[in-house]
């Protein structure tokens, strides 16, 4: 069975910093996207950001360019998010999740219906 495992949340003050951590297992297949989606009470899901295992490429929402980077730790079966200049807006339940679906290259995967698997998530409050 695919699992996924979110830590790394927490309380910080805003303008400061946080990183998530995705440990993946339980599975064997060589092209997949690895994405971190966060949902807030009362809020659709968004998709935040996503890291390719093909190519290592990434996407972002354009509410998080220039504060987030997503990464891997190929040896640690690994993807982190890296959240810095964190704002009140970012509060939310972050979710990490992958994907194993090939869709055309004008689709974005930071949609959450392309995802198979889920993490129970983890909570991240930005309060002063």
């Amino acid at each position: 069975q695919v699992h996924l495992v979110e830590s790394g949340g927490g309380l910080v003050q805003p303008g400061g910093s946080l990183r998530l951590s995705c440990a993946a297992s339980g599975f064997t297949l060589d092209y997949y996207h690895i994405g971190w989606f966060r949902q807030a009470p009362g809020k659709e899901r968004e998709g935040v950001s996503c890291i390719s295992s093909n190519d290592g490429s990434t996407s972002y929402a354009d509410s998080v360019k220039g504060r987030f980077t997503i990464s891997r730790d190929n040896a640690k079966d690994t993807v982190y998010l890296q959240m810095n200049s964190l704002k009140p807006e970012d509060t939310a339940d972050y979710y990490c999740a992958i994907s194993f679906l090939e869709v055309p290259g004008t689709i974005s995967y930071l949609t959450s219906e392309l995802y198979d698997y889920w993490g129970q998530g983890t909570q991240v409050t930005v309060s002063s």
